[in-house]
């Protein structure tokens, strides 16, 4: 079934959050290496990314590898690494006019990564239609902890009050403070977890959970996952009567 026509145009999220899981998996059913899997996925990150783009999505955000992925096997993260040099082409940016962002912890990435990714995102720090992040080297308790290391300097420091601490400044020294909330998280793979992405920040995101391995998820499929999100009610702990009046 094709859900293009499902989609209302006037509701597409703003912020979309991916977690890509299934690479793996994919690989080892076709009896291929892991790596192989890691490859076609890269191929859907740029079908999604130009869905997305062409829907009206604002913000799409993408774990890529997580501060507990280092723990994986050297020669899977070598691969990792050298996939996001191969693929961290300008042309996918500039093409769709989309801004390219980073998350994460950046002092563990090797530096030629390192390198080639804050010049991809000088060469697109213009572009407008849509901001793509990905999450790289990145888990929520690592943001949160640096969070609040850089606020308890601050009180220390006596710029800050810790009676003045609030929702808001924790916020502010979030690594997404440039972006709104996720809108509508999606997860691959068949797994029920979001595995400490973004848990500030989705506190009222809504989830999206299939069985598709990431290789296999293709624009139907999201324009699936975002159906399903229009036909939700976002109360944000108001009841159905009080949405209803606007």
């Amino acid at each position: 079934m094709s859900f293009n026509n499902e989609i209302d145009a006037a509701r597409i999220p703003r912020h979309v959050a991916i977690i890509m899981d299934g690479n793996g998996r994919w690989a080892k059913a076709k009896g291929l290496p892991r790596t192989a899997g890691h490859q076609e996925g890269v191929e859907t990150v740029k079908k999604i990314t130009e869905e997305a783009v062409r829907l009206g999505v604002k913000y799409l955000t993408l774990y890529t590898f997580s501060t507990e992925n280092w723990n994986r096997p050297v020669p899977e993260i070598a691969a990792l690494m050298g996939l996001i040099l191969d693929h961290l082409e300008d042309e996918i940016f500039m093409k769709n006019n989309v801004r390219f962002r980073v998350i994460g912890d950046m002092s563990r990435i090797p530096e030629v990564v390192r390198v080639r990714l804050e010049e991809c995102m000088q060469h697109t720090a213009a572009n407008e239609k849509m901001t793509m992040v990905i999450a790289l080297s990145y888990s929520s308790r690592w943001e949160l902890a640096q969070a609040m290391r850089q606020i308890a300097e601050e009180v220390q420091a006596g710029a800050l009050l810790p009676s003045q601490i609030t929702e808001e400044t924790i916020e502010a020294h979030l690594v997404t403070r440039f972006m709104p909330d996720p809108d509508l998280l999606i997860r691959t793979g068949g797994e029920y977890r979001i595995s400490n992405y973004l848990l500030w920040q989705c506190a009222y995101t809504e989830f999206y959970f299939c069985d598709t391995y990431w290789p296999d998820f293709d624009e139907n499929e999201f324009r699936k996952a975002i159906a399903d999100y229009q036909s939700r009610e976002r109360r944000f702990g108001k009841t159905s009567e009080q949405v209803a009046i606007k």
